[in-house]
């Protein structure tokens, strides 16, 4: 059953924040921001046992699928689109769906949320299946397009989970894996794009991240697999060379043009 008021509702602790002067706005917003990664660290357990679903069904085959809408869809497409550059894996592997579609990413898409049966549609058009987990990202925890998708993936025999920022939220209780990190009342009133939307940026960087680093695709502390998609990156990648193997840069460059990544190159 539904909250009548879920806790990202609730009233902002601030008032008349048309008469603030600018200093007065950031500083008070930065004092909602300082309080989200205490609130994450809480939550750490519950992603823990996610990411340990998630590692060995990426190593069987499967996928991750983040689904979301509005500010939540867009920080699961955000974080799945930076996996392949970050990390050089298939674009494939870990896949953010928004209600919508694409075209939600710019703009708002007219009752795309409330479709309890579109997640599902959504995620038949990639071959869903029980090798896969899907990760349900609502704030308020009550998203129906969310919801829906994570009772279908359930009904299916496919690992779920969740992040949302509200407590004993519907969508938390149909998850296997909810993450339920309370960031409270938003400093404008309702929103979510301000600390929910922080704090479920954080704990996506830390699930892909960890994934990412258990399969293997960090060596040291450093992103070997990573893209070399401009010069900053090729850069970034001769030093890495550098500090690795202990050669000079001209060394290093001729290494990552002969072997086109810092894993060949230092592994050669």
């Amino acid at each position: 059953m539904s909250k009548q008021n879920p806790d990202t509702e609730k009233v902002s602790n601030y008032n008349h924040l048309e008469k603030m002067n600018t200093l007065e706005l950031l500083s008070n917003i930065n004092k909602e921001d300082q309080t989200i990664a205490g609130n994450v660290k809480k939550q750490i357990t519950y992603i823990e046992k996610l990411v340990d679903i998630i590692v060995p069904k990426i190593r069987a085959g499967g996928r991750l699928f983040y689904i979301g809408a509005g500010t939540s869809g867009r920080l699961g497409v955000l974080d799945a689109s930076e996996c392949p550059p970050t990390f050089g894996v298939s674009p494939g592997i870990v896949i953010g769906l928004i209600a919508g579609g694409d075209k939600a990413l710019r703009d708002a898409v007219e009752n795309a949320e409330d479709d309890t049966d579109q997640a599902w549609k959504d995620l038949q058009e990639y071959n869903i299946s029980e090798k896969d987990v899907v990760i349900g990202i609502a704030a308020s925890g009550t998203t129906p397009y969310v919801i829906g998708g994570i009772k279908d993936c359930r009904k299916n025999g496919i690992a779920t989970g969740c992040i949302t920022c509200s407590s004993g939220s519907p969508l938390a209780n149909a998850s296997e894996y909810p993450i339920e990190v309370v960031t409270g009342p938003e400093f404008v009133t309702g929103s979510t794009r301000m600390k929910a939307g922080t704090a479920q940026k954080l704990v996506l960087n830390m699930i892909s991240t960890a994934v990412m680093i258990k399969l293997g695709r960090v060596k040291g502390n450093k992103m070997v697999d990573m893209q070399l998609s401009n010069v900053k990156l090729v850069g970034r990648g001769i030093r890495m060379i550098m500090e690795e193997l202990g050669v000079s840069e001209k060394e290093a460059e001729k290494l990552l043009k002969e072997h086109g990544s810092v894993r060949k190159a230092i592994n050669k």
